[in-house]
């Protein structure tokens, strides 16, 4: 049961990703997180492989952005971190999310606390 609901969820989603996200779509395949109903209808970022994906995201302002952990399970735990402090999430362990709501216009650095080499940018406009 809860595989087939990973599937309708990403199947939702992905349809959902922001057209104005810059690089590749949000790629849920394999990910078992249990979102959250404020998720629906948000940009999606992936944490996988120890990177975000798309590494630049484009919204307009007002736009929620939802981080997923799709790392393995046993995988360390990652956080969505921006640089200038803006927000810092809790340690997503694999199959958790993340909710972020990009109300005023900018570029927002982030990384991930834990592995520094993992940075990315949201771009809301």
């Amino acid at each position: 049961m809860r595989a087939l609901i990973v599937v309708i969820a990403s199947a939702f989603l992905l349809s959902c990703v922001s057209e104005r996200s810059t690089g590749p779509a949000a790629d849920l395949t394999g990910c078992e997180a249990n979102l959250p109903a404020s998720a629906f209808g948000t940009t999606i970022v992936v944490i996988r492989n120890f990177a975000f994906n798309p590494a630049q995201v484009r919204v307009k302002a007002g736009t929620k952005v939802t981080w997923v952990n799709c790392e393995a399970s046993g995988t360390d735990p990652h956080t969505s971190t921006a640089d200038a402090g803006a927000w810092n999430s809790p340690f997503l362990a694999p199959g958790a999310t993340f909710v972020r709501e990009f109300s005023a216009a900018g570029t927002f650095p982030y990384h991930c606390d834990p592995h520094p080499g993992m940075k990315a940018s949201i771009i809301a406009e």
